[in-house]
Formats: C-alpha cells, sequence, structure tokens
C-alpha cells in the first residue's frame, strides 16, 4: 500500500490536473486528493463560488492551482476552460470529466426540457471536454482522461432512466475512445462510482410525486452511506493505474458482476421495487386507455 501512494504521488507531482463539477462531492475530493500528492489543480464549476473554496482546501494541504467558473453544457465555456489551463501551465496531464447532474422518476413524467438538460451536462459536458483537450494530449504524446459515469452507467436503473441513460453513454464512449486514444499516447478511463452520499445526489429533481416521497424518507433514516472522501483514495488507484473501468467503492462491484452474468436480474428487481414504493407512497398505476 505505501510502494502504491508513493508511485501515485510520483505521478501526480507537478501534474496538471483539470476537474469539472469541482465545487463539491466527488471533484471536490479529486482536487485535494491531487493536490496534496503535487499536482496544479484548475478546479472548475458552474458556481464559481464553490470552486475558489475547495481551491482554498486544496491550498490548506499544500496543494496549489486555480478556480474557474465553467458551464460544461457550453462548448465554448469548456474549451476557455482548458486552453486557459494550458496556457498558463503549459500542458494539461489529467481532465476529470465531472460535473453532472441527477434526476429521478419514471419516464413516462421526464419532459423534454429535463432530457435536454441531463443530456448536455453529463454526456455534452464529456464530449466537450475530450474535443478540447484530445489534440493537446496529442501534441504532448500523453494524457489522461477520466470520464466521471457511475454505476448506473453500467447496470439498469428503474426510476432513473434519463441519468442511467447518460451515464451508459459516458461509458460506452470512453471504452471505444480508449481504443483509439492509445495510439496517441493517451489514456481513457470511465470511473463508476456507486451510490456516494454527494451534494448531487443530495440535490437530484424528482419528476415523480412518488418518488420524492419515498426519496425523503429514505434520507430520513440512519442508514449511512460512503463519502466521495471515504472513496477517493480506492478510485484514483484505479485510475493511476490506467484501468479501463473503474467501479467504486468495492461492494459496488458485485452490482456490475450480477447484470453480466444475469441481465434479466435488474429488470425483474426494478419491476418488484417499483411497485414496492408505489403501494408504500400511496400511488396508483394510471388508468390504462380502454382498448378498440
Amino acid at each position: 500500500m505505501t510502494g502504491e501512494r508513493r508511485g501515485a504521488g510520483d505521478r501526480l507531482r507537478d501534474a496538471v490536473v483539470v476537474v469539472t463539477g469541482a465545487g463539491s462531492g466527488l471533484g471536490r475530493s479529486i482536487c485535494e486528493y491531487a493536490g496534496a500528492r503535487g499536482a496544479v489543480i484548475v478546479a472548475s464549476d458552474l458556481d464559481e463560488a464553490r470552486a475558489r473554496e475547495t481551491l482554498e482546501r486544496v491550498r490548506e494541504g499544500g496543494g496549489r492551482g486555480q478556480a474557474v467558473r465553467t458551464d460544461v453544457s457550453d462548448a465554448e465555456s469548456v474549451r476557455s476552460l482548458i486552453e486557459g489551463a494550458r496556457h498558463s501551465a503549459g500542458r494539461v496531464d489529467y481532465l476529470f470529466n465531472n460535473a453532472g447532474v441527477a434526476l429521478n422518476g419514471e419516464f413516462q413524467d421526464v419532459d423534454e426540457v429535463e432530457w435536454q438538460r441531463i443530456v448536455d451536462v453529463n454526456f455534452w459536458g464529456v464530449v466537450h471536454g475530450c474535443r478540447v483537450v484530445y489534440p493537446i494530449m496529442m501534441a504532448q504524446g500523453s494524457g489522461h482522461i477520466v470520464n466521471v459515469s457511475s454505476i448506473a452507467g453500467l447496470v439498469p436503473g428503474g426510476l432513473m432512466t434519463a441519468y442511467a441513460a447518460t451515464k451508459h453513454a459516458v461509458v460506452g464512449f470512453s471504452t471505444s475512445l480508449r481504443s483509439e486514444a492509445s495510439q496517441y499516447g493517451i489514456r481513457v478511463t470511465a470511473l463508476c462510482p456507486g451510490y456516494l452520499e454527494t451534494p448531487m445526489h443530495a440535490s437530484a429533481q424528482n419528476v415523480s410525486g412518488y418518488v420524492e416521497s419515498h426519496d425523503v424518507r429514505y434520507r430520513s433514516r440512519a442508514h449511512r452511506w460512503p463519502t466521495a472522501a471515504d472513496a477517493v483514495d480506492h478510485m484514483m488507484r484505479g485510475v493511476l493505474r490506467n484501468r479501463a473501468i473503474v467501479v467504486s467503492p468495492r461492494l459496488q462491484l458485485p452490482l456490475w458482476w450480477v447484470h453480466r452474468v444475469a441481465p434479466g436480474a435488474y429488470p425483474r428487481f426494478w419491476r418488484w421495487m417499483i411497485g414496492r414504493i408505489r403501494s408504500r407512497e400511496g400511488a396508483r398505476l394510471p388508468e390504462r386507455p380502454a382498448g378498440p
């Protein structure tokens, strides 16, 4: 373990690390981890004040860097972030496309505006980042792109169809890009966290009323989920070993294994779970139209 950590520190020392969605949760933990190991951090977030808070924590841990406001759904905003980092630091060694939003509820309740927003942030935000940093890393002959997906990008997730769709897209995009990028010395990893207690999940939009009621009750229980700070060491060791897909925390791995062995299991589970939640929250199935 000690050797692994020393090796990780060597790989991150003086590396230029750009992180989107750095204002809280996993993005903040990645910044603190890399900053403590000597990396130059570029912490970006839609909320610039939160990005600055992250940078202050990095500096308190002995790190250095800058904070930048970025809207990942805007290609020009992402271009300004990454090209600005290259201009000021001379290179970009790691890009963590981490910014994301969560959306819970049944497919029938998600409108076009909500679909557009989640795709713009969770998928297009990743593509925008890759499109800008790719030629920079090609010219360098090195670099590592880390696209943050989710365990919901590897297994089906009822009541989160829109979210799961974007996260599956990120995994497919990342593993496909990895097969092209290696010829240029570029590494690509899909980082797939399991459920973590983060502000993104706490602020997730619930578009189905009975899901919102269930979520409030669920969060009021004494159950404690891991935080990003709990999981970041394991995640980063997977990234620094250049894994194609990193699932963390480890306790989430069996969820992926079950789906690979028995792909019909999760749809059956979610049909049962949705029925159970509906029953608990007093929600009824909508009336079906009469047949012809």
